[in-house]
């Protein structure tokens, strides 16, 4: 251990140190720059929003318009339409670093972050992902800023007999199109957007998909009289309460969508926007999945008990046959690996204090993009921080 601390370089950052060069990443080291406060962005990967570039599907699309996507002081180009393409939002964000002369350090994971009460410093190690053999680096700076985001790992569950099942189980992080099913039976596990689209897709590309349904999931039409459901939202809640709205959201998606108790999709007791605040659960935004299952294009069914040779057996005794399995079950926050000695943040990686006020911690310590709130969060979160710094940075340098 010593040996390898002593072959690490030392880089002393004039500035915050923004670990992940994802939205929230770009987002504050750009509202930091435009107040005149320099920051080092370290990530991983060897691009910028590697989860957009790396690890989605290729027919994602944002599933919010566009307007409540936008980074702060950049709005998308006026060509774009209503809800862009997943490559349209990767050039924005790129053309979003380029304008604001950010340019992360790529290939820079981070194996711990600890502050230096002594010193009154961040001790940020990284080892480069790019060359195993290459030295460490110790970065050092007064103010840190965690915006890994809510995604950066994989969820793989565990399954009884996966070792039996006999082919191919991959995470729907490494699904790209339908191409590779074409005439196969594919049993898509969870039921999220994600999931819901991937078995879309696969019909698109003529393969049998079954979706595992084992939890309740809010699903809501993507637009609602032609206006996007989540605008109806915001505008409904400028005057009535959220409990109130979450009615109103759950009476108007049973007129558009109808009983889907018989599709076999539960709703949850508690309302779409209630368990988005308070568990980050997100509603299921219907792009044409409900009716693929209508037609019997798409098979719904409920949780698997374990894997046999050739397919799944399910929680209600019934088998289902399959060639492939994608595991559309999620992501999360992978904070608690590499943040040491610090409380700010629960076991799961996110804020302890609830949002609004889960931006900002102690010694220095900041997050963007753990409110659970998207897009919008984000921005939100890096014009705080951002601001915050930016005042500590005048009184630091006023007295230089």
């Amino acid at each position: 251990m010593a040996a390898a601390a002593a072959a690490s370089r030392v880089v002393w950052v004039n500035g915050p140190i923004v670990v992940g060069a994802g939205p929230a990443g770009l987002s504050v080291a750009a509202c930091l720059r435009a107040r005149g406060v320099p920051s080092v962005v370290l990530d991983r990967a060897d691009c910028v929003a590697s989860l957009w570039q790396r690890r989605t599907y290729d027919r994602l699309r944002l599933h919010l318009p566009r307007h409540f996507c936008e980074l702060p002081g950049m709005p998308f180009p006026d060509h774009y339409p209503e809800y862009p393409t997943k490559r349209q939002f990767v050039d924005y964000l790129e053309a979003y670093a380029a304008r604001a002369g950010v340019e992360p350090r790529f290939n820079q994971a981070v194996t711990s972050a600890r502050y230096d009460a002594a010193a009154g410093l961040w001790r940020v190690r990284a080892e480069d992902a790019g060359d195993a053999a290459a030295p460490a680096t110790e970065y050092i700076g007064r103010w840190l800023v965690v915006a890994t985001g809510e995604n950066a790992e994989r969820i793989v569950p565990e399954f009884d007999g996966a070792e039996d099942f006999g082919g191919p189980v991959s995470h729907v992080s490494e699904y790209k199109s339908g191409e590779a099913y074409r005439g196969k039976r594919v049993l898509v596990v969870g039921c999220g957007n994600s999931g819901m689209e991937v078995c879309l897709d696969l019909c698109d590309h003529n393969a049998l998909p079954a979706l595992v349904v084992r939890d309740s999931v809010h699903v809501l039409p993507r637009e609602m009289f032609g206006v996007a459901t989540f605008s109806v939202a915001v505008f409904l809640l400028r005057f009535l309460p959220l409990w109130l709205v979450d009615r109103i959201l759950v009476l108007l998606a049973r007129v558009f969508l109808g009983n889907l108790d018989k599709l076999g999709i539960r709703r949850p007791s508690g309302g779409p926007l209630e368990l988005k605040n308070t568990r980050g659960r997100t509603p299921v935004l219907d792009i044409g999945a409900l009716d693929r299952i209508r037609s019997g294009d798409i098979e719904v069914v409920p949780g698997i008990k374990r894997f046999v040779r050739g397919g799944a057996e399910l929680v209600d005794g019934r088998r289902v046959a399959a060639d492939a399995v994608i595991l559309a079950t999620g992501y999360h926050s992978n904070v608690p690996q590499w943040l040491k000695g610090s409380d700010f943040f629960t076991q799961e990686g996110y804020p302890r204090v609830p949002f609004p006020d889960g931006w900002k911690g102690e010694s220095g310590l900041y997050s963007v993009g753990f409110t659970r709130r998207g897009l919008s969060g984000v921005s939100s979160d890096a014009i705080k921080v951002a601001q915050d710094i930016a005042m500590a940075w005048e009184q630091q340098t006023s007295t230089l």
